[in-house]
């Protein structure tokens, strides 16, 4: 897909470093060992990262999209990436959470590209209208481009009291940010109880899709300001002038770091520099365990083979009780 030169400055990252172990159970059946979430063909036969992929490029050129991996997931993602240069594959020698990984993908996209506006997507998402998502990413990416040091955050209508998501608690701004049909961000909740969730439900809160566009230099001066340490850890990297990380150095620097999640210490840390636009229902899903596949699943009528025996196991389960 040939996409217009006026997106010449906006770039993508697919985050696909995680370990979907919540997931591992129905994973295990479609796939029959411990392939991670997003390279099990769950969807039609289709991976996470493969639907990721190509609705990103509808926005986004292949040259400017880059994909977070572990290194231990080589052999998951080899055939599926094989066309990608190698050096838009940003390999993590470990897992450290969301903050490294976010970190390390921008040190590769403000090597090439120091006016870089950026968007980070998870690649174990699920989207049923998925245009009107991309119309939404495509007003992020036009509003981030002229708020400099903010970031954008995508938030979806909540439909349901769920305590497994972020909210986000909104509020209307004087700001010019109001111009962009922009909300500010009041407060995050993570993972709330039963009774908070159905309180932020009536108040209007809405779900946080961790989809996030912003200038590169703005998120790294958020992560300079909400994790000095981890940033500095990292100095070096971001000298060195070639394109591609030095492997020895990079895990030298995940040995001495910790794991950090990039919500907690970072956005948290900023509300003032942080913009929501709602997207309403776009009908998002985070796949982050069985039940909210088979959901899925049921609700589009996706057909796949393995269906049938998740169901035979789950029948077997209930009258064992």
């Amino acid at each position: 897909m040939q996409v217009g030169s006026a997106n010449h400055k906006r770039w993508a990252v697919i985050l696909a470093g995680g370990e979907g172990v919540r997931l591992r159970s129905l994973t295990r059946l479609v796939s029959g060992d411990d392939t991670p979430k997003q390279f099990c063909p769950l969807l039609s036969g289709r991976t996470l990262l493969a639907q990721t992929k190509q609705r990103i490029a509808r926005s986004i050129s292949s040259d400017r999209t880059v994909f977070v991996l572990l290194s231990s997931h080589e052999r998951f993602y080899k055939n599926e990436l094989r066309t990608v240069a190698p050096d838009y594959l940003v390999v993590q020698p470990s897992n450290r959470g969301t903050l490294p990984a976010i970190l390390l993908s921008l040190i590769r996209i403000v090597r090439e590209d120091q006016d870089a506006v950026v968007g980070f997507f998870p690649s174990d998402h699920h989207y049923s209208e998925e245009h009107r998502f991309m119309s939404g990413v495509d007003l992020a990416f036009m509003a981030a481009e002229g708020e400099r040091e903010s970031v954008i955050l995508l938030g979806v209508a909540a439909k349901h009291p769920e305590v497994d998501y972020g909210w986000i608690e909104a509020e209307a701004t004087s700001s010019t940010r109001s111009h962009n049909g922009l909300l500010r961000v009041k407060r995050f909740w993570e993972k709330p109880s039963p009774r908070l969730a159905q309180d932020l439900l009536d108040q209007g809160c809405v779900w946080n899709t961790f989809v996030m566009i912003g200038r590169a230099q703005a998120f790294l001066d958020m992560i300079q300001i909400g994790a000095p340490q981890i940033y500095q850890e990292f100095e070096p990297i971001m000298e060195a002038p070639e394109r591609c990380f030095d492997n020895a150095a990079l895990a030298d620097t995940y040995q001495r770091i910790p794991s950090a999640d990039f919500s907690h210490l970072v956005l948290s840390a900023a509300p003032q520099r942080l913009g929501v636009l709602c997207l309403g229902d776009v009908g998002w899903s985070d796949l982050g365990d069985p039940s909210r596949v088979i959901k899925m699943l049921s609700e589009t009528g996706a057909q796949n083979d393995w269906i049938n025996r998740w169901q035979e196991r789950a029948a077997v389960a209930v009258a064992g009780n």
